[in-house]
């Protein structure tokens, strides 16, 4: 039991760790991720309001049709483009990524490259 309290300790703190330099220097919106074993889900939000101005998931049903038959790393790209374009229509093309606890490697990696070819600065 005291492993799993550690590691998630650490998690948390590497987390709590980007996003608290994220906050510290940009005054760009955040693009936030997270990443699960079955699915992959982003948003941009806007920290001085605390508000969430768009947002996309591999749950979602728009998305599901889509991403049928993907690998998981092809699905997290697909999710940063829509997002990019998501993004683009709210009026927000500077960001900042917020990867959280992730390493900036595979499905993360997919995502922000996808993110930055469908239009978003970061």
């Amino acid at each position: 039991m005291r492993g799993i309290q550690l590691k998630n300790a650490r998690r948390w703190r590497r987390g709590h760790s980007v996003r608290r330099r994220i906050r510290k220097h940009s005054d760009r919106m955040r693009l936030s991720i997270f990443r699960s074993s079955k699915h992959f889900s982003a948003q941009v939000i806007n920290d001085e309001e605390g508000k969430t101005l768009c947002a996309l998931s591999t749950c979602n049903k728009e998305a599901r049709a889509a991403l049928s038959g993907k690998k998981k790393t092809e699905q997290a790209a697909y999710i940063g483009g829509e997002l990019a374009k998501l993004a683009i229509e709210a009026g927000v093309k500077q960001v900042v990524l917020d990867r959280g606890p992730y390493k900036y490697h595979g499905r993360v990696k997919a995502f922000a490259d996808a993110a930055r070819e469908g239009g978003l600065d970061f």
